[in-house]
């Protein structure tokens, strides 16, 4: 068995990386395989506290049969776009893009597996079919699948290049000063919390968003944000960096407010890409979703 790491998964342990996506091999287990040379990166053997890089192979040998199937279940999912290859969803906030060893069902992709079957890449390992690229759990908003490795191969080129467009709208924290500019400072793993990620922290690298303001209330703002890299939390970690957390995003310092949300008040709701094996050019956009408008009229009538 072999898993090409993305993007997203760069700096997780490889331990706790496996201990994810293999459902009956515990994570002390896997350090022992580890161990034993019978799990390797890139063809050498390594430490279970090995960070993983973009690109990495992870090849495992183990006798034992890995229990890697997830059950498809049949949970409505929205299609914003879709071709022989590809597909756009719109996934609803409070749904886990894929399976962990917490939470094996409800997720996206057993949500995929039950439309799509095998008609799903598996360059990330399997419980993650199809999926080119995460939202957080409370993020709302468009996510790309590909229906096979090579549209999937495509796709990731697609998202390093400057030609990928992908716009977040959220709303923070107090009133941004400047109409548009760019935050630029790199994020890495939170030494302490591992669940978190900081500026500077673990690993870090390279994290630019582009902000630009829709509209100012009484203490708090509407922005647009513009993915030029894709890191883990980026847009949150950013926006709590410089004083102006995402409305409702505890796990980044926001704190209580009156209204009450699921979490993060954060969607992804533009993309623009290009059509896979082709020069066509799509965008996709979709409305406000109801975290969003709920918001802004509770501070339209508090103006």
């Amino acid at each position: 068995m072999k898993i090409t790491i993305d993007e997203l998964s760069e700096g997780t342990r490889i331990d706790l990386y496996l201990s994810e996506i293999l459902n009956n091999f515990s994570r002390s287990k896997i350090q022992n395989k580890i161990k034993d040379g019978e799990i390797t990166v890139n063809g050498e053997c390594i430490k279970p506290s090995y960070s993983l890089k973009e690109n990495d192979i992870i090849e495992i040998t183990v006798t034992e049969q890995i229990d890697d199937v997830y059950t498809a279940e049949n949970i409505p999912i929205e299609i914003v776009w879709e071709d022989e290859n590809m597909a756009v969803i719109n996934k609803p906030s409070g749904m886990l893009t894929h399976p962990t060893t917490i939470e094996k069902t409800g997720t996206l992709v057993n949500a995929l597996l039950y439309k799509y079957g095998e008609n799903l890449s598996d360059i990330n390992g399997t419980n993650r079919r199809g999926i080119v690229h995460r939202l957080d759990r409370n993020t709302s908003g468009l996510i790309m699948i590909a229906k096979n490795n090579k549209t999937h191969e495509f796709l990731v080129e697609e998202m390093k290049s400057k030609h990928f467009v992908k716009k977040y709208i959220a709303i923070v924290r107090g009133n941004i000063d400047k109409d548009e500019f760019e935050i630029n400072t790199p994020i890495g793993r939170h030494l302490s919390q591992p669940q978190k990620m900081a500026i500077n922290g673990k690993d870090s690298k390279e994290s630019l968003t582009k902000v630009k303001v829709l509209k100012r209330f009484d203490n708090a703002t509407l922005v647009e944000l513009t993915l030029v890299t894709g890191r883990t939390h980026q847009i949150r970690v950013h926006l709590s960096s410089i004083g102006h957390p995402v409305f409702n995003d505890t796990l980044y310092g926001f704190g209580k407010m009156k209204i009450k949300t699921q979490e993060q008040v954060l969607q992804s709701y533009k993309l623009e890409f290009t059509k896979p094996f082709t020069q066509e050019r799509v965008l996709v956009e979709i409305p406000y979703d109801e975290k969003i408008n709920k918001v802004i009229n509770f501070l339209t009538q508090s103006n």
